[in-house]
């Protein structure tokens, strides 16, 4: 049984998300649909993310491998267009069922996670898209690669493991304004010339929008409270 609120509350919840992020695209001048909305579903059961899938969210974000391998494939099996993403750390021991379940993975963060994940994608013939996590803040607790090593990292990740890197992903110390990071993040993706930006949760979306990002990581505002561990 779902221990967190009411579901009835997910639909309506969802639909004033979008709400938020078509209203925040047009504030920025951005086209209608630019941003793309990364429903974050970690630690909440199945019967909890089906009401979104119902509204009509087909773009998830999970934080543990083994978590979204133990709910999400049977979810797939009735909503086959939904499109995963994987925004937690990644261990390179799981990089063979992080390729096989997600279409996108936004924690490359280190040359051995970007070895693992071109081997197992020849192996297996598939192609996650891929965003390299920075650390913006130099937080040491805090996964991501320094910025001042973002450039040597993506050219690493071309030309001696052959991935292709669509974008860039942050998240922001909890105790600072996010705007300079997500500045930060901009910056460091135009001068690499990559257009992916994965910035932005649900209490600073907006300011990601104009600041850039193209995915924004939304969990509390369409799902609530997370449960208890």
């Amino acid at each position: 049984m779902s221990t967190t609120e009411p579901t009835d509350d997910v639909p309506s919840r969802l639909a004033a998300t979008l709400k938020a992020i078509r209203r925040a695209e047009r504030s920025a001048g951005r086209a209608e649909g630019e941003v793309t909305l990364v429903a974050v579903s970690k630690t909440f059961p199945a019967e909890d993310i089906e009401p979104a899938l119902q509204a009509g969210q087909r773009v998830f974000g999970e934080n543990r491998v083994q978590e979204a391998k133990a709910k999400w494939p049977a979810l797939r099996e009735r909503y086959t267009d939904v499109e995963l993403h994987l925004i937690g750390p990644l261990q390179s021991n799981k990089a063979d069922e992080a390729v096989a379940l997600f279409d996108v993975i936004h924690t490359v963060d280190r040359p051995k996670i970007a070895q693992a994940l071109a081997r197992e994608m020849r192996e297996q013939g598939r192609t996650p898209r891929l965003f390299v996590q920075v650390n913006t803040g130099e937080e040491p607790q805090k996964a991501g690669v320094p910025p001042r090593e973002v450039d040597a990292v993506l050219a690493a990740c071309r030309d001696d493991y052959g991935l292709t890197i669509e974008g860039l992903m942050c998240i922001p110390p909890v105790d600072e304004a996010p705007a300079p990071h997500f500045a930060l993040l901009d910056k460091l993706a135009r001068r690499n010339g990559l257009k992916g930006l994965s910035m932005g949760m649900s209490s600073d979306f907006a300011e990601a929008i104009a600041l850039g990002a193209t995915h924004v990581r939304v969990g509390s505002a369409i799902f609530g409270a997370r449960p208890k561990p």
